[in-house]
């Protein structure tokens, strides 16, 4: 029997341009019964958006609740599909404890970012030591875990967000990261990434841009959508709370 993180891991490879591997944000259990029951073949979580669920400002959630929301999404849909959650710049937390609180989730994945949120500013950690920290969450792992690297320079202000993206994601990659995620990188963007980037790409779709398949055909292996789900539900839910007066 194929396990959860192998099929995971192999959604990543051998797509079709076009095909890109598209994985919708449960932020609870109902959600992600809704999604699996659309025939998505795996879910990844996103932190905001399970934040608000919660009542929580975006990186504000208490590790102890994240792990425990994931828990429920992870419980509400089959063993079929699989789940990779956002554990955001992981809590503080050392790799190893990090790496079996996320399985004891059921979770098989996780997007880990490289902003530094410690001070007063939001800058990106150096990349040394990311990439070293890295390699120590999938020491720990093995191949337990589908590791997805988010990478923060178009959202940092840098002054060339291409080249930091595609140094990061080689150190990433080197360091044991399955898939990198340049959030915010443009569509205009993703051909340069694609060229200087081995291995998979995700990226983040905001309403409004290419649809799914020009994203593909653009370079993305693996399309997620942030608290972008979650927001049009609550949008759609005012609406009827509206209409209910």
């Amino acid at each position: 029997m194929v396990s959860p993180v192998d099929i995971l891991r192999a959604l990543h490879h051998d797509r079709a341009p076009g095909d890109p591997l598209v994985l919708p944000g449960p932020w609870d259990a109902a959600s992600a019964r809704v999604f699996e029951e659309a025939g998505f073949p795996a879910l990844a979580t996103p932190s905001a958006g399970i934040a608000a669920s919660l009542g929580y400002e975006d990186g504000q959630t208490p590790a102890d609740e994240m792990f425990a929301a994931v828990t429920r999404i992870v419980r509400s849909v089959s063993d079929a599909v699989p789940v990779s959650a956002d554990i955001e710049g992981g809590y503080g937390i050392a790799p190893k404890e990090l790496v079996e609180r996320l399985l004891e989730t059921g979770a098989v994945g996780c997007n880990l970012e490289d902003s530094d949120t410690s001070g007063s500013g939001r800058a990106l950690k150096d990349l040394r030591q990311q990439a070293d920290w890295l390699a120590e969450v999938r020491a720990a792992a093995g191949d337990r875990v589908v590791l997805n690297a988010r990478i923060d320079a178009f959202i940092r202000g840098v002054d060339d967000p291409v080249g930091e993206t595609i140094e990061r994601a080689r150190a990433y990659v080197a360091a044991g990261a399955d898939c990198v995620y340049p959030i915010g990188a443009p569509a205009e963007a993703l051909p340069r990434l694609r060229a200087g980037i081995e291995g998979p790409i995700n990226i983040g779709a905001p309403p409004g841009g290419p649809s799914l398949a020009e994203w593909g055909e653009l370079g993305a292996t693996r399309i997620t959508f942030g608290p972008g789900l979650q927001r049009r539900a609550t949008a759609a839910l005012r609406e009827i709370a509206a209409n209910l007066s």
